[in-house]
């Protein structure tokens, strides 16, 4: 007699957990070849990609940054890349950050309503409302936005920060070591939220090491152009032009705009304390 595909192995008995445990691996390691390629994957949970979002499901780059319109599919793209990592790589690790914890979770629902929708997949043998553990060993765990709460992982194979423009600069650089034997990938996925923080400083210094991947409300055939002439008037350009057209804009608050203060520096000049 076969076990239910979400029963938890760890409640049961030792004798019966021993025989599960064995099933889960021999189901694990007949997973369907179906969907090891992603882009088949997206079309079996219903989601026809758009050419940017094939090109970063079939990407192998480690440090990708994307700055996407809100609406365009980022955040079902990283869900669909996540699912991908954690069912075709055995005893991967796939971490999810975002500003808040209910943040994280909505990208959790996605994996986990993304692997609802196939069948052919590893058995889930542990899940709770912040994990889900896959018989093949995989693990995809959602971490809330606070330092000393997201400490301890290493191993992981895939990190996926949402909202990296809203996520403190020390909760980044409190996890990009996680990936330092490991070698996993890291995505950061956001709107532009002033020209300040991690998220804007990979995207505009970050160098080759990035993949940059930037998509506008107006190039999502998803969005009508005539609601987006609506919302711009409602919300004004300084948000319109964050939220929609990815432009990194400096805080209303600011004296001086950052495009003024780099072109103020110069080499040319010798400091005072030199002279």
């Amino acid at each position: 007699m076969g076990f239910a595909r979400t029963t938890d192995w760890r409640k049961q008995p030792v004798e019966i957990r021993e025989r599960m445990l064995d099933e889960l691996k021999l189901r694990a390691s007949s997973t369907s070849a179906t969907y090891r390629d992603p882009i088949e994957l997206a079309k079996a949970c219903g989601i026809t990609p758009d050419e940017w979002q094939r090109d970063l499901l079939l990407s192998s780059e480690k440090q990708i940054v994307m700055n996407c319109s809100r609406q365009s599919g980022k955040s079902t793209t990283t869900a669909l890349l996540a699912l991908h990592e954690a069912a075709y790589k055995d005893d991967s690790l796939v971490l999810v950050l975002s500003p808040s914890q209910r943040q994280s979770q909505e990208t959790y629902r996605k994996i986990r309503s993304f692997y609802n929708e196939l069948g052919d997949l590893p058995d889930v043998v542990q899940e709770s409302a912040l994990k889900l553990e896959l018989g093949n060993g995989s693990r995809v765990q959602v971490l809330p936005g606070k330092e000393d709460t997201i400490r301890g992982f290493s191993g992981v194979a895939l990190l996926i920060v949402d909202e990296a423009s809203r996520v403190k600069d020390d909760i980044y650089q409190a996890v990009r070591p996680m990936l330092a034997v490991s070698g996993g990938r890291i995505v950061l996925l956001s709107t532009p939220f002033g020209a300040r923080g991690f998220f804007w400083q990979e995207w505009v210094e970050g160098g080759s090491d990035w993949k940059r991947v930037k998509v506008t409300a107006e190039q999502c055939p998803r969005i009508p152009k005539d609601w987006l002439e609506k919302e711009r008037k409602r919300i004004g350009d300084w948000w319109f032009k964050q939220e929609y057209l990815c432009t990194f804009v400096d805080s209303l608050e600011a004296v001086f705009s950052t495009a003024d203060i780099e072109a103020a520096i110069t080499d040319e000049v010798t400091p005072i304390w030199q002279m």
